[in-house]
């Protein structure tokens, strides 16, 4: 079985040339194919690929590139995450009073869901950090 495509030459011409060849990802479709769906954005695609940056041509909608902000990281245990951010002093939703606090503390979300508020954002975030390092199995 001979796989073609398998291997590419990284584009250097500029910084943001090499960066945007390195955040790209491929639809594994063929692209000569008059399929219309997988060249769409879709609403879950929002904040992690990029709706203006894809090729001309042939393969438009099927090479995409990552969002300039996305991230990828290693997944994490949410329900251990809460646990440990319970324990740092987070605030639940149901603990405040009236919706006029939210704005007075940073809201806190794990995997896009909201789970509670916290009045010392740098000191919970560096706590989770050296938790992590420490636990590197988290």
């Amino acid at each position: 079985m001979v796989k073609t495509g398998v291997s590419q030459v990284l584009n250097r011409f500029t910084f943001a040339s090499g960066l945007s060849h390195l955040r790209r990802l491929n639809t594994p479709i063929a692209k000569h194919g008059k399929l219309v769906k997988p060249r769409m954005l879709h609403n879950t695609h929002w904040g992690m690929v990029c709706p203006s940056e894809t090729p001309e041509g042939q393969s438009t909608g099927l090479a995409k590139n990552l969002a300039l902000m996305a991230v990828v990281s290693k997944s994490i245990n949410a329900v251990k995450l809460h646990q440990i951010l319970e324990g740092m002093g987070l605030i639940s939703l149901s603990e405040l009073d009236t919706p006029c606090e939210i704005p007075n503390y940073t809201k806190i979300f794990v995997n896009g869901n909201w789970v509670g508020c916290h009045d010392d954002p740098e000191r919970c975030y560096n706590q989770i950090k050296n938790t992590k390092c420490m636990n590197p199995d988290l």
